[in-house]
């Protein structure tokens, strides 16, 4: 019965929408951005190649800061002691409340739509276990754990408001508040799951979202606390309820396996031959984590990496614009990512068969976005009000990659018969040359509508702007000759 249920899963083909609309926002926001601070390590991938032992504990992302604290001896656990005392995490619930006061979900949902998203996904529980709405679902190892607030429906309301699809994610495999033994090692965060009466707790918030929000995208964390069977009965209800709903692959479910290496001698040899296999890693392969594929899923989730060709599988780079997904307030301008790095991750993802979901990580004393955040989501915006026909709706053309003779690296994507050139730099001069291309057709620059000629020069294709572009990634669309 479960193949049979897994096949009919699989047979749903990818809804237009998600295939269609490109760039997402992601939003990791809750009590962990009181404190707002997470060590500067450099990547998640950098901490756990040369801090294995305690990379997580040493991790990059805010959002993990109440694992931080319990392992004396790391930059959070300090900073926590110098800052709060002994207050404990559930402390910042209040402080938190007070900062929703100046929550505008309407406001966020316009700098969302005008940097040109199509989606926007909120984090509705986290690893710490606090849930943005007022869950039904009682969690008896920590009452009072959700907000008496409705974020996450007034954020769905904004959002769609505002024309954009909202989605939710919820964090199945990991909660605090369930299992609180401290987590070091990736062994000991992939053994992590909680057991027990956290089946049914998990299960149930997830309906419950998907019954009051009908969620656009379903997108869970880590891995999910149940068996195959009542797994795939969730997904076919979900379906159900939004029959144009996409999932995501983090969805590895319990197995005899999986609960044999809770033990800790078994462990041990999970974390020596991991640790062994990080240590090989270049600084290069090793910038971020790319989840294995599950039996059922709409799209993969490269986390800080991307897929470097154009893949078969609908994919989606999730990322934040610095190394932490949460607000951390030791971030400066130079620790985020420039608008050109953001831009060229979407278009060499859509070029690739891939979206983006780009995350903001708001603070919580306010329910302010970092200007650094929203200088960088302006200029996404204008980009794609110039060059967006390149982007939505796009796909991959017969290859992703491209290169001018001066070294500029080339992007391609095609849309009804057009194809399009996107240059990952800026153009110098009115003419520019792309090797081992030959193509034929009326061309454009997309910004403008102004003329483009093309000129075949022995292998090589030739492109002549009537009007030189300023600025990054000036698309050029050839309506192709049939």
């Amino acid at each position: 019965m479960t193949d049979s249920v897994l096949d009919a899963l699989n047979a749903r083909p990818l809804p237009a929408w998600y295939d269609d609309a490109k760039f997402g926002v992601f939003i990791h926001w809750g009590l962990f951005g009181i404190p707002g601070f997470a060590p500067k390590v450099g990547s998640i991938g950098d901490v756990f190649r040369t801090d294995y032992d305690r990379a997580v504990a040493m991790t990059p992302y805010t959002e993990w800061y109440w694992n931080a604290i319990r392992t004396p001896g790391t930059p959070s656990a300090q900073f926590h002691t110098e800052h709060f005392g002994d207050a404990d995490y559930s402390s910042f619930r209040e402080s938190f409340l007070e900062g929703l006061k100046s929550w505008d979900p309407a406001q966020w949902a316009e700098a969302f739509r005008d940097a040109g998203a199509r989606y926007v996904v909120l984090v509705t529980k986290h690893h710490d276990g606090f849930s943005l709405w007022p869950t039904g679902v009682p969690n008896r190892h920590q009452p009072d754990w959700a907000s008496s607030r409705d974020i996450v429906g007034e954020l769905a309301a904004a959002v769609r408001a505002a024309g954009l699809r909202f989605g939710v994610y919820y964090s199945g495999g990991i909660d605090w508040t369930f299992n609180r033994e401290p987590l070091l090692t990736l062994g000991d965060f992939m053994t992590s799951t909680p057991g027990g009466d956290y089946l049914d707790y998990a299960e149930r918030q997830v309906r419950e979202l998907i019954d009051r929000y009908e969620p656009s995208v379903l997108w869970n964390d880590i891995s999910w606390p149940t068996g195959p069977k009542r797994l795939y009965a969730l997904f076919e209800d979900y379906y159900r309820a939004v029959p144009d709903g996409v999932v995501n692959d983090r969805w590895v479910t319990a197995s005899p396996a999986r609960n044999l290496l809770r033990n800790k001698i078994a462990r041990k040899g999970l974390d020596a031959a991991l640790k062994a296999a990080m240590a090989r890693r270049s600084p290069d392969e090793q910038k971020g984590i790319i989840p294995q594929p599950v039996p059922h899923s709409s799209f993969r989730t490269p986390e800080y990496a991307a897929f470097k060709t154009i893949q078969t599988k609908k994919w989606e780079a999730t990322r934040g614009m610095s190394h932490s997904f949460g607000f951390n307030r030791n971030d400066t301008e130079a620790d985020y990512e420039t608008a050109e790095s953001l831009l060229t991750t979407l278009i060499e993802a859509v070029s690739r068969n891939g979206n983006v979901l780009l995350n903001v990580g708001p603070r919580a004393t306010d329910a302010g976005i970092p200007s650094e955040q929203l200088s960088r989501l302006k200029a996404m915006g204008a980009w794609l009000r110039a060059n967006g026909e390149a982007i939505y709706g796009a796909g991959c053309w017969e290859r992703s990659d491209g290169e001018t003779t001066d070294g500029t690296p080339v992007r391609f994507t095609v849309k009804d018969g057009v194809l399009n050139i996107i240059p990952l730099g800026s153009l110098s001069g009115d003419r520019v040359v792309i090797r081992d291309m030959d193509v034929a057709g009326e061309a454009r620059l997309l910004a403008d509508g102004s003329p483009v000629e093309l000129e075949q020069i022995g292998p090589d294709l030739a492109l002549t702007l009537h009007k030189p572009p300023t600025g990054f990634g000036p698309a050029i669309a050839v309506t192709l000759q049939r």
